[in-house]
């Protein structure tokens, strides 16, 4: 169950931690109080970062190698960018099913604060009294 945060989930709130969420997977969530998706949100993004800053950085040594005549260091294991792609698409898949749900959530606490709302005299039927003098 997810912890409710301090403050309640509008939508203008929801929206804001989805576009956090776009930027770095996993820290709109963490604004919005889904500490557990959150926090894997973001070690899944990080860890596919450093997967693939690792795969790119042997292969531009590799490329350099090749450029300065050394002898040629062995291909990176394809395991670091694979692995680093996997990451990242978990990551991404799990923060898109966090926005929906951050949504819904904001649609359905709006939806219960109106309803405990009392309704505005100038939406009640008919016209009202004449106060007489």
């Amino acid at each position: 169950m997810p912890r409710s945060p301090a403050d309640p989930l509008t939508r203008d709130r929801a929206w804001a931690c989805v576009t956090l969420n776009f930027s770095i997977s996993g820290w709109g969530s963490l604004k919005a109080g889904r500490t557990f998706a959150g926090s894997c949100q973001l070690a899944a993004v990080f860890a596919g970062f450093f997967l693939l800053s690792a795969w790119m950085i042997e292969w531009l040594n590799r490329i350099f190698q090749a450029e300065s005549w050394a002898a040629l260091p062995p291909r990176p294991p394809a395991w670091l960018w694979e692995w680093g792609v996997v990451c990242f698409a978990v990551s991404y898949s799990w923060m898109l099913i966090t926005c929906v749900s951050l949504m819904r959530q904001a649609k359905r606490q709006e939806d219960q604060k109106r309803q405990n709302m009392p309704p505005r005299l100038a939406d009640l039927p008919g016209k009202p009294p004449k106060l007489s003098s």
